[in-house]
Formats: C-alpha cells, structure tokens, sequence
C-alpha cells in the first residue's frame, strides 16, 4: 500500500525548506562580506608596505673587516652556528635591517650588549686608492706635487698617532683634557695639561687643499698602542687581575689601551666622527690590536673577565670594528677601513694571539683592509704559499705576492672588505741581508698585487719621503 502525505506534513516541510534556504542566504551574505574587508585591508597594507619602501632603506649587505679564528671555542660563537651563514640583526625602536656577515655570537652580545641601532644606512662611497702615508702632513706640497704627475690619488693623514697624541684641531673634551708623555732618555716626560692636543694642522684647510687637486683624505687613526691616554687614564688600559695597569716589553716597555673596554671605542669613533665632519674622506684606524705577549714582569698576565664569560680577542678586535661601521659608515657613507698585521694572513696563531683573524676581520663590515705586507717585517726562512724566503726583503714582488696569495681563500668569500695592502717604500737597513728600496722594488710590489688580482694600494715611508721611491 503506497504512502500519502497530509496538507500538515507538506506544509511543514515546506516551512523547512524555507528556513533552510534562509539560512544559506545568510552565510553567503557573511561570506561576500568578509571578503570584501579582507580585500580592503591587504588592498591597505600593500599600499603603506610600498610607502615604507619608497621612503627608508630597511636592508643593506655590507661587507666585513674583522676576524676570529676557526675553532669554535675560539671564536665564542654557538658552536651550532655555521661560520658561513649570514645573521640579520635589527635594531629596535626604527632602526634599520643590517646584513651582518659574522655570525651571531651570544659570548659578546653578552659581555658588550647588541651592536648599535643603525636608523639609516647610506651607500658606503668606495676610494679606488693608489695612495702614500704623509704622517701629519710631512712633506705637503711636494708630495701633492708628486700626486699631479703620477697616478697617487690619497694621502693617509695621522689624525692621532701613538706617539704625538691627537694631531688635528679637534674639539674633543677628553682628548683637550689629557697630558702628552713623551719618552726622553729613557724617562717618560709630562708636557703638562692639554698637550695631547698638539694642533699641528687645521684639518679643514688639510681637506680644501687636497681636495683642490683630487686628492682623497684618509684619516688615520691609533687605537690601542696609546701610552699617553694609558697613563692619564689607566683604568682604561690592560691590567692583571689585581688592577695593575700592565706594560710589555715588545711594545717600547709602555702601557697598552684595553680593546675590550667600550670607553676607548667610544673615544676613536668620536674622534673619526668629528673628522668625517671636517671632510675627510675615509677613515682608516691603525694598531687596531692587542700587544704582543710579553710583560716587563714575566709573570703579570693580563685579565678581561672570567674565562668562561669573556669573548676571545679576535671577537674583542671584531666587535671593536662591526660598532665603529655602524656609527661612521653606515650612518654616512664615509668609508671605515682597518690596518692588519701582514703575518696573520699566513698564520692563524699570530693573529689569535693579537687579535687579528684573516678569516673574519674582512667580514665585519667595514669597506676596505689594509694589510702590511713589507717584506722587510718577515723573520728569516719564513715560508709563504708553500716556498721558502731565506730573506724576504730580498724578495719584494715574490714575499708580496705570496702573502697575498696565502689569504686568497678567506678574502674571497662573500661580503669580505677590499684587500688593499700597505707597500714598503722604505730602507730596512736594520735588517742584515736587505734592499735598498726605491722605485723599482716599490714598483715590483705593486705588479704583485696586481698579479694577484687586486688593484689599490698604499705606500708607506715614515717620514713622508717618496723621492725616488715612486714616479
């Protein structure tokens, strides 16, 4: 018997059918809704994200200039990390995105805090240098003459050296606050208050000058070979761990800054700051190391904090380098360079024991790396590249193209600073078997460079004199 529904029972399914298609009309209404939202939101990020875009920098790659060593242990990094792998740091309260190319290492954000906020980053303006040291401006107008007819493109200027302290007007209060020592007869005298500061030249006057003939000025700057600043405050130099400011023997028998101390940084920065004010075009510091390792006392040994929380030297030096880029050339676009040991291209214990790592002081960030490379600097039978020098001054293009040939590998990876080597354009006569250096031994240096693939150099007399020395 088949089935037959009632009015009632037609009725209420239709009542249903109603509701139920009462119901989906509503959750599609819900739906065209949010979504129409959802457009005008991602609609309204893209627009302020293309803003920010347009208006601040937020990422830069820059490469670095300072080293630790390979091990683990020595580089205080965590030993899960990968040298090789890059670490963006980012500076909070608006600061900007910054490419670090030294990993990230917990032992010295621990000890020195993070780096400093960088709120802008300027493209770093690169000196293809072919370039002579002039001291404090020794020999100028010769030596500007000698820049118009040959291919010389920047002098280095000593803004402060280790012996005559600050040699440009600066006005700096610690700087004018502070007494030169100066060692006479074997006795360290005091020229009294304030004469730190010795003004030798007026450094705006120094930059017009040499501006006027196309001419770079690069700013040089001692940092931790400072006997003077280490007397007048030797709170700030290397002490034991009794607090004893210490001296060592391979370094005239005189006090040292500490590279671990963040007042003796801020003082260089400070000082290279007031310079790039004053128009230099670059700023390179020197004696940016720890001394060697003997003391006047053989038993005095130097103390920066307990071992298991302090950073190895090389990270000292590093930070040192990665803080002075953050507050001169990324906020300016002047470059930073840095001065190193020509040994710790081909040794790792030297560089460890100084504080210079070939491996990562090019990847701190700073533009360029300046390595001393004089031939007259190496010890007898020094073997560089795999071939042995009985007497390397003997050997200018072969010891320079050798050294440089021992770091290639480091200074190619990515991010690393420009290798530009210093030229010995002096006379070693102390040294028994030796040269006499003039053009073409300072000429057989640079072909090595070239030979090996780079292209800036610096010339190095200490006296300023380059009278058949270039042409």
């Amino acid at each position: 018997m088949g089935y037959s529904m009632s009015r009632e029972q037609k009725r209420a399914r239709i009542q249903l059918l109603r509701k139920v298609i009462a119901v989906l009309f509503a959750l599609c209404v819900i739906v065209f809704v949010a979504d129409i939202v959802c457009m005008f939101i991602l609609i309204s990020k893209k627009g302020k994200s293309k803003k920010s875009e347009e208006t601040t920098p937020t990422s830069v790659t820059v490469p670095e200039d300072s080293s630790s060593e390979g091990s683990e242990t020595e580089s205080g990094s965590d030993p899960s990390s990968d040298p090789s792998e890059t670490t963006e740091t980012t500076a909070s309260s608006g600061g900007v995105e910054v490419k670090e190319y030294l990993p990230e290492n917990q032992l010295a954000e621990a000890y020195w805090g993070p780096l400093p906020e960088v709120s802008e980053v300027k493209p770093v303006q690169h000196n293809d240098i072919h370039g002579i040291y002039i001291a404090s401006c020794m020999h100028f107008e010769e030596n500007i003459a000698l820049a118009n007819k040959t291919d010389i493109n920047a002098f280095v200027i000593d803004l402060k050296d280790e012996g005559g302290g600050v040699y440009f007007n600066t006005d700096n209060e610690l700087a004018r606050s502070m007494h030169l020592w100066v060692e006479e007869g074997g006795e360290w005298k005091d020229k009294g208050a304030g004469s730190y500061v010795t003004g030798s030249y007026n450094l705006e006057e120094v930059v017009k000058k040499c501006h006027e003939n196309n001419i770079k000025v690069i700013g040089r700057i001692v940092c931790f070979n400072d006997p003077s600043m280490a007397r007048n405050h030797p709170e700030m130099s290397i002490q034991d761990e009794a607090g004893n400011s210490m001296h060592f023997n391979l370094e005239g028998k005189h006090q040292f800054l500490n590279p671990y101390d963040k007042r003796v940084w801020d003082f260089l920065i400070d000082l290279a700051l007031e310079a790039v004010d004053k128009g230099v075009d670059e700023i390179q510091f020197d004696y940016v190391r720890f001394p060697t390792i003997s003391t006047k006392k053989y038993n005095e040994k130097p103390y920066f904090g307990p071992e298991d929380t302090t950073p190895t030297r090389i990270d000292a030096i590093n930070r040192f380098l990665q803080t002075a880029r953050r507050r001169i050339q990324d906020p300016t676009g002047i470059p930073v360079t840095a001065d190193v040991f020509g040994i710790i291209l081909s040794s790792e214990l030297d560089g460890k024991l100084i504080g210079q790592g070939w491996d990562t002081v090019g990847l701190t960030g700073i533009d360029s790396l300046c390595p001393m490379l004089y031939p007259s600097h190496y010890a007898t039978n020094t073997q560089l590249n795999g071939k042995m020098f009985d007497y390397p001054d003997l050997y200018p293009h072969d010891v320079m193209y050798n050294a440089l040939l021992a770091g290639k590998s480091a200074a190619d990876q990515e991010g690393y600073a420009t290798v530009r080597p210093y030229v010995q354009a002096f006379t070693a006569t102390w040294v028994t078997h030796h040269l006499n250096y003039k053009v073409p031994e300072v000429k057989a240096q640079i072909q090595a460079i070239q030979d090996a693939g780079y292209s800036e150099w610096i010339l190095w007399n200490a006296a300023a004199n380059y009278t058949n020395r270039y042409e």
